[in-house]
C-alpha cells in the first residue's frame, strides 16, 4: 500500500546512517528467514479487526464511501480530527491523486489509514515483530460479497528503500507539487522525524489553521518557468471539495505528530530486524562481533525517545487544531500527580516533558529483550542529573525528575 506517505521514516544523522551495522549489503532480506516478512502470520491491530471482519465479526457501515472510512476509522481506534491531505501523487492510486482530489491520511500510535476519494482505502499497521504491515482494502462494493484485503508487496517498491535501511518502513517526500500531482522538486527525501527543520517540511501538503502561511512548502503548487520553476498559492479547499472528507483540517501541529511518530517506528522495525538478525548468527546470543551495532542502534533510539536534536518550532509556538488536540490529550497516561508524556509545551518544542509518549506502545514493549535492556539502560543514564552523558545536558535536571518519575509510575523503568 502506499502510505507512501502514510508514511515517513527516520531523521538520523549521516554518521548514524552509515554506520556499519546500517548497510544494506550486509543485512539479511526482510522477506528471507529469519524475519519471514511475507509468510509469518501478522499480529498488528488491523489484522487482527481483518480476520474478525471476514468472519462476520466486525461490521462497517456500507452505505456510502464516506460512511465506510468513518466506521474503519472508529473500529481501529483511530481520530478523524487527526486528518492530514497530500496532493502530490505520491502513492499506489497516484492516478487519482492531484489538487483538486487530495489523498487525506488518518492515524493513531499504531495505525496508518490512506483514503483517496473514489479509491481504495490504504493501511498500515505496527506489528511488534515484523514493523509495519502493508495493506489494500477495496471497499468499493455496497453489498455481497465482502470486500477485498490484500496484503500487497508493491507497497514495498517504497516501502523498504534506503530510507528505511531496505526494511519495511515510512517514508515521505516534501515536494512542488504541480496540478498533474507530479513533482518539480523535492527535500529531505532520505530522512524523516523531529530533527528536520519545519522549512524543509510540507512541500506537497495541505496546511490549515492558524500556519497555513508559515515557513514551509505546504500550500504551494510549481509551474515551470525559465531556469527552473516557480511557485503559487494551493490554498486548502480552492481546488478541492471539503465535503469529500470528514474534517475540514491538515494542521501543523498534527503533522509534526505524525512525523515524529514515524521516525520513531522505523528506529524501532531496525532494531526489532537486527537483533533477530544477530540473535541467529550468535546461535540465540548477541556475538561479540554485533554488540557494538546493538548499542549503537539502541543509543540512538534513546536520543530519539528523549528528543535529542529536535526542530525548533516556528517563532510564536504551535497553535493546535482544538478538536485534534482534544482526541491527541484523551490519550494522556498520568501518574498520581498529573503529569503524562502526552503533556505539550508547544513554544519552543511539543512536549513538557522530552520524552516520546510511544514508549507506552505495543512497539516498543514488544521490544526483543536483548534490544530493550540496552535502551532501558540507556534512558537511566540519560537521565541522571548528575554524571550522565553530556549529550543530554539540554534537559534540566527538573525535567529529568518529571520523566524518571513518568516512567517509573508506569512501569517503563524501575521505580529507585
Amino acid at each position: 500500500m502506499s502510505p507512501h506517505h502514510l508514511i515517513l521514516s527516520v531523521a538520523l544523522s549521516a554518521i548514524f546512517l552509515g554506520s556499519s551495522w546500517a548497510e544494506e549489503s550486509k543485512a539479511k532480506r526482510f522477506s528471507e528467514p529469519p524475519h519471514n516478512y511475507f509468510t509469518r502470520q501478522p499480529r498488528d491491530a488491523f489484522s487482527v479487526w481483518s480476520e474478525r471482519f471476514q468472519k462476520g465479526e466486525e461490521k462497517l457501515d456500507l452505505s456510502s464511501e464516506r460512511a465506510r472510512l468513518g466506521s474503519l476509522l472508529k473500529a481501529l481506534d483511530v481520530p478523524e480530527t487527526s486528518q492530514l491531505l497530500v496532493y502530490s501523487a505520491t502513492s499506489l492510486q497516484a492516478g487519482l491523486i492531484r489538487p483538486s482530489n487530495p489523498r487525506a491520511l488518518y492515524f493513531n500510535e499504531e495505525v496508518y489509514i490512506g483514503y483517496v476519494p473514489g479509491g481504495k482505502l490504504e493501511i498500515a499497521a505496527i506489528d511488534p515483530e515484523l514493523g509495519p504491515v502493508f495493506s489494500i482494502f477495496n471497499t468499493a462494493f455496497t453489498s455481497s460479497p465482502a470486500p477485498e484485503i490484500t496484503r500487497t508487496e508493491r507497497c514495498m517498491n517504497c516501502h523498504a528503500g534506503t530510507v528505511s535501511w531496505r526494511l519495511p518502513g515510512f517514508t515521505a517526500e516534501s515536494v512542488i507539487a504541480m496540478n498533474s500531482g507530479g513533482s518539480l522538486d523535492g527535500f529531505r527525501r532520505d530522512i524523516v522525524g523531529h530533527t528536520i527543520p519545519i522549512e524543509e517540511r510540507l512541500g506537497g501538503w495541505h496546511v490549515t489553521g492558524a500556519h497555513e502561511k508559515g515557513d514551509h512548502h505546504g500550500n504551494l503548487l510549481g509551474t515551470s518557468a525559465p531556469g527552473g520553476y516557480k511557485t503559487l498559492p494551493n490554498p486548502p479547499g480552492r481546488s478541492f471539495e471539503w465535503e469529500n472528507y470528514p474534517v475540514r483540517t491538515s494542521d501543523l501541529f498534527t503533522h509534526m505528530i505524525h512525523e515524529h511518530q514515524l521516525g520513531f517506528h522505523n528506529l524501532v522495525t531496525l532494531a526489532v530486524y537486527r537483533t533477530r538478525e544477530f540473535m541467529e548468527s550468535g546461535h540465540g546470543m548477541i556475538g561479540s562481533e554485533d554488540v557494538a551495532k546493538l548499542n549503537d542502534i539502541a543509543r540512538q533510539l534513546v536520543r530519539y525517545i528523549l528528543f535529542a536534536g529536535e526542530a525548533s518550532l516556528p517563532s510564536g509556538g504551535i497553535k493546535p487544531d482544538p478538536a485534534y488536540q482534544k482526541d491527541f490529550l484523551a490519550r494522556r497516561k498520568a501518574i498520581t500527580n498529573g503529569a503524562s508524556l502526552r503533556d505539550l509545551d508547544l513554544r519552543s518544542r511539543l512536549f513538557r516533558y522530552r520524552c516520546s509518549y510511544l514508549i507506552h506502545t505495543p512497539s516498543f514493549v514488544g521490544l526483543p529483550r536483548e534490544f530493550k535492556d540496552r535502551v532501558l539502560a540507556g534512558l537511566s543514564s540519560a537521565l541522571r542529573e548528575q554524571g550522565g552523558p553530556p549529550e543530554f545536558n539540554y534537559l534540566p535536571a527538573s525535567e529529568k525528575r518529571a520523566i524518571k518519575a513518568i516512567l517509573a509510575e508506569t512501569g517503563v523503568l524501575a521505580a529507585k
